[in-house]
């Protein structure tokens, strides 16, 4: 027998083998039989209680979520809570009942329904984005009024979850000592599932297509790569084999690389670099000083304005801010601003439609254009700058100009927080992402009024090879090897150099191993990436020298193709160590 592999989207890395449990794939089964007067009050009772649990249930989730995912990724329950407080789409339920005679769970399937449809007719994209969340409201009324229990109560041990999508409410619940991964038919980098598996540390592919729901079946053995995107159904003998010795391959190398935890990054020549962590919120903190992270290089604070109404208040910003610092201890927290627009959009800020969104009203352009929302970000920032080691990084940069309107509103909000007596951090310091060519090439400038670079690789790549990341056709052309993009990065840092000021480098080649002597060459202090690199990137450090990665940045800066640097690479790090 032969497998069958399925290609999606890497989201979450890791490899493991389990038994499918399929969720979501079915529509649930409605009883739609009309019911006599003397059985209307038996109904009404049904759902009166249905609802009280719901609600119980929700709260209890949110809780959950909040423990283990930090409090903004709980905030989509409020707004599940407020459905189900909603007088009148219990009235309108309650009238179904009582007006036409339906059972509970058919009354509340066709309001729901109702409700559902009125919102695909409006051209509101907040709307639009709402009725998953009240589909889930009004499953999971029916599942209590049915008697059913949720897919959290069915899954077994060695479970691999395969779905259409995941719901908040879905994935919340899971437990993650029997959830082995998570596959699913849509889905991107940053939806639910992607987020929450990366928190829980557990393999995922998503984006596999909807075909795959027809082609599994509960209790199938599966095997997922969430490190390259494969899903292999049934596999056979000897791919079950392969992959276990891959899986026993990769357990080795963990245990090796867990002695670098407690070590400090350095060199064989005794110079020490700063392995810092990406992170999105509180729990990924825990996931990557559990690594041994020297702290926190790139805080995307954007996951704190995601699935919500509105963009979130300067108080609940700073207790989250608060809340980092603190638990960073004595270790560094780059905070970056607001960085949406591109392919991160927030329905509740309503931003036009672009021929090209990459190239136009994002990041701190949307801020210095919307003070106010700006503003409450930066307070909540200065205010929590007095827990600990918080600096400011601005995303996007591109003009002199902008970095200089960004600081005149963070002095404007420093004067501010003053005359209303809140303590803050007056001398926090001021850094700059580096994402564009035209950063690059003002770069004195630049450096001459900021604190700090960090380099910004992902975003830098598709400006500098006019390549979009997002773009099936055209995406394996976004490459960190291109010459012209390492040629930047080294006048990047030697400018810092120059002018006396740190640089770093907080974008996805910052955790590309085999890139490490050549960022080591050109004298990066500070290298910053998700938790599940910081392991492996320590230990690449400790095995070089910066005499000998000098010299081979030289010869890299030299080579005139993407081919020849990886290549080249590629046979330095198999050749030498």
């Amino acid at each position: 027998m032969e497998s069958d592999f399925v290609d999606g989207i890497a989201v979450s890395p890791g490899i493991t083998i389990g038994k499918v449990y399929l969720i979501n794939n079915q529509k649930q089964e409605i009883d739609k039989s009309r019911i006599a007067e003397d059985e209307i009050q038996a109904e009404l009772n049904k759902l009166s209680k249905a609802l009280s649990q719901a609600e119980k249930s929700l709260h209890n989730i949110k809780k959950q979520t909040e423990e283990r995912f930090g409090p903004e990724k709980a905030e989509i329950f409020e707004a599940h809570l407020m459905f189900l407080e909603d007088p009148e789409f219990i009235t309108a339920i309650e009238e179904e009942i009582k007006e036409n005679r339906l059972r509970a769970e058919a009354a509340v399937s066709k309001v729901v329904d109702q409700y559902v449809q009125l919102m695909t007719q409006l051209d509101d994209e907040y709307i639009l984005a709402r009725q998953a969340d009240f589909k889930d409201v009004g499953g999971r009324l029916i599942k209590i009024i049915k008697g059913e229990k949720s897919n959290s109560q069915k899954i077994s041990p060695n479970t691999i979850i395969v779905a259409k999508d995941l719901t908040p409410s879905d994935t919340a619940q899971l437990d993650s000592e029997k959830v082995l991964a998570f596959v699913t038919a849509e889905g991107s980098r940053t939806s639910h599932t992607s987020i929450m598996a990366r928190s829980l540390g557990i393999p995922a592919v998503v984006g596999i297509g909807i075909e795959l729901l027809e082609r599994v079946k509960n209790g199938q053995e599966v095997i997922v790569d969430g490190t390259d995107g494969k899903v292999i159904i049934e596999p056979a003998q000897d791919t079950i084999k392969h992959y276990q010795n891959k899986i026993e391959k990769q357990q080795q190398e963990l245990e090796r690389k867990r002695k670098f935890v407690h070590k400090k990054a350095v060199t064989i020549d005794g110079f020490e670099i700063k392995v810092a962590g990406n992170i999105g919120n509180l729990s990924d903190l825990d996931v990557v000083l559990e690594q041994g992270a020297d702290g926190v290089g790139l805080f995307r604070t954007e996951f704190l304005y995601m699935d919500r109404e509105q963009s979130p208040s300067e108080e609940e910003q700073f207790e989250v801010y608060k809340d980092v610092t603190i638990k960073a201890g004595d270790k560094p927290v780059i905070i970056r601003t607001l960085d949406i627009g591109g392919d991160k959009e927030l329905s509740y800020m309503k931003l036009p439609d672009e021929l090209n969104p990459f190239l136009g009203y994002r990041a701190i352009r949307i801020c210095l254009d919307r003070p106010n929302i700006f503003k409450a970000q930066l307070k909540a920032i200065l205010r929590a700058a007095n827990y600990g080691q918080i600096k400011i990084m601005f995303p996007m940069i591109a003009a002199l100009e902008e970095l200089s309107k960004a600081k005149q509103q963070l002095d404007l909000c420093k004067e501010e927080l003053k005359v209303v007596g809140k303590e803050y951090n007056p001398n926090i310091e001021v850094g700059v992402m580096i994402e564009t060519p035209a950063a690059v090439m003002i770069a004195e400038e630049l450096a001459r009024e900021a604190d700090f670079f960090s380099i910004g690789t992902n975003d830098l790549i598709q400006y500098t090879i006019a390549v979009d990341r997002t773009n099936k056709k055209v995406s394996a052309m976004h490459s960190p090897y291109h010459p012209s993009v390492l040629r930047l990065i080294n006048k990047v840092v030697k400018t810092a150099h120059r002018q006396g000021i740190p640089v770093g480098m907080c974008g996805e080649a910052a955790s590309e191993e085999i890139l490490i002597p050549f960022l080591l060459g050109i004298g990066l202090g500070e290298l910053s990436m998700s938790a599940v690199s910081i392991l492996s990137v320590k230990e690449q450090i400790s095995k070089w020298s910066r005499k000998d990665a000098l010299l081979i940045a030289e010869k890299v800066l030299e080579l005139g193709s993407s081919k020849e640097i990886k290549d080249y690479l590629s046979e330095v790090i198999r050749k030498d160590r």
